[in-house]
């Protein structure tokens, strides 16, 4: 993340999201000045709280595909929540603290496959000398029973005459004990190394092992889902499976299966949970990011009477999260002080000033983003790393198809989203799934048993494919 200067982090998003340059040029100035706020002195540190973004514009035009982008880029714990599914607190539905606790819960997540990563090796090292050990099991008879031999042989009496001899004699069948001991215990090592080597090259896959596994103990108490539950953090099936013990059981599996068994056996077993909650919760204070959409689905256009449960109620109930407060999770007290805030919606039937103003005034930073024309969804179906039309291409050629597409029947694709979107409602990018989806139905569902491999889509055979679904799209404004 220290590496990342605006232009850099712009540069990124572009190889996924095509124009609206002003929203990636805010998301990357609230991403820098995060790290220049660490640079600061602590006292100075803890005055500067992030700056809030409110993304305007229509449907699938890249507003959570940006936030969704910015949080994988820097791998920071990110949450993606509905406005419309919270309520206010009191009534029935999720409360706005949630949202919270899913975004430690995706830090966690995080923090412990970097942690997996880290032990992976030592990990497997430890289930190596397990199935050696069930392959070859070490006897115990060695250093032990030697030095009871040394130590019974000074306790020999000696009064008599012959004790001298007798003593020679014992000493003598020591030592050869002790010469045999050593030689199996130089064979039982070789051995051990062959075994070795014969697991790391794979050679014993399909041989059989008694393994010893600790059988998780699954509870079916379901009878607390999110009944006030949810306000406390507490998962009481969760809770029930770790008091009762997991019951140990040895079964008799391949080592192919063994080893991945015995990994994450090994890997819980080195993983340090409480070491993990501390960075996961710093993670989420300093570089947490909630994206909350439709949120201009909760604004109020005017006066209502009765309760506004899932609207102004919800407003007021975000607005302590969004301007600071603690909350609590299972892995302890969450600050969200410092949690970057994006909020993103349409506003067709409302305005952002139909949120209450202190709301308003929590997201200081408001970017509108452009509708998506013709020469947009050109470029949306070739430039990004993702495109449609790279992933078409990738699909049929796992049937040995090899599809390519006319610069003209990429215009005309556009061309046909386009007018379904001035036609219809405007869905933006989405458009272009519908379209290509029924432009290659045909192919996709014949790629089996074609036997033509190369195929060009031309732009005669993007108008003889879609001209039927404008004309049905034209009919259907005129039929109940």
């Amino acid at each position: 993340m220290e590496d990342f200067t605006p232009s850099e982090i712009v540069a990124e998003l572009d190889k996924y999201i095509v124009g609206q340059k002003q929203a990636k040029e805010a998301v990357a100035i609230a991403l820098r000045n995060r790290i220049r706020r660490k640079k600061l002195p602590k006292a100075l540190m803890e005055e500067i709280t992030p700056k809030n973004i409110i993304m305007i514009g229509p449907t699938g035009v890249g507003k959570t595909e940006i936030a969704r982008r910015l949080a994988k880029l820097v791998q920071a714990p990110f949450i993606k929540v509905e406005a419309t599914k919270f309520t206010e607190v009191g009534y029935v539905g999720k409360d706005v603290d949630s949202m919270i606790r899913d975004l430690t819960q995706a830090a966690v997540q995080l923090v412990r496959k970097e942690k997996i990563e880290e032990i992976r090796e030592k990990a497997k090292e430890r289930v190596e000398e397990r199935i050696l050990q069930a392959l070859l099991p070490i006897r115990r008879q060695d250093i032990n029973e030697r030095e009871e031999m040394l130590y019974n042989d000074d306790e020999i009496p000696r009064p008599q005459s012959v004790n001298s001899n007798n003593r020679e004699n014992n000493i003598i069948k020591t030592e050869n004990r002790m010469g045999n001991q050593d030689l199996q215990k130089e064979r039982f090592l070789k051995t051990k190394e062959r075994l070795r080597t014969k697991l790391r090259n794979g050679e014993l896959e399909e041989r059989e092992i008694n393994i010893e596994i600790e059988e998780q103990s699954h509870t079916s108490i379901d009878i607390f889902s999110n009944i006030g539950m949810e306000g406390i953090g507490v998962d009481f099936k969760e809770f029930l499976d770790k008091m009762i013990p997991g019951r140990k059981k040895r079964r008799k599996i391949k080592i192919s299966e063994a080893e991945k068994i015995l990994l994450d056996d090994e890997l819980e077993k080195l993983l340090d949970m409480n070491e993990i909650a501390k960075e996961a919760i710093y993670r989420t204070e300093e570089l947490g990011i909630v994206f909350i959409d439709e949120i201009d689905k909760i604004a109020m256009k005017e006066k209502s009477y009765g309760p506004d449960v899932s609207r102004g109620g919800v407003q007021r109930d975000i607005l302590p999260i969004i301007e600071g407060s603690t909350v609590m999770t299972k892995y302890g007290a969450v600050k969200t002080d410092y949690i970057l805030f994006i909020a993103a919606g349409a506003f067709n039937a409302s305005k952002p000033s139909d949120l209450i103003p202190e709301l308003q005034g929590r997201f200081p930073l408001r970017v509108e983003l452009n509708s998506l024309h013709q020469k947009d969804l050109e470029k949306i179906l070739v430039e990004p790393d993702n495109s449609l039309i790279k992933q078409y291409k990738a699909l049929l050629k796992t049937e040995s198809i090899e599809l390519d597409f006319d610069v003209d029947a990429i215009k005309e694709i556009a061309k046909m989203a386009a007018l379904l979107n001035e036609q219809n409602e405007n869905i933006g990018a989405r458009r272009l799934y519908t379209v290509m989806e029924k432009l290659l139905d045909r192919i996709s569902f014949n790629a089996p048993k074609m036997t033509e491999k190369n195929i060009l889509i031309s732009k005669k055979y993007v108008t003889n494919r879609l001209q039927n679904i404008i004309k049905k799209e034209d009919l259907s404004k005129y039929i109940l």
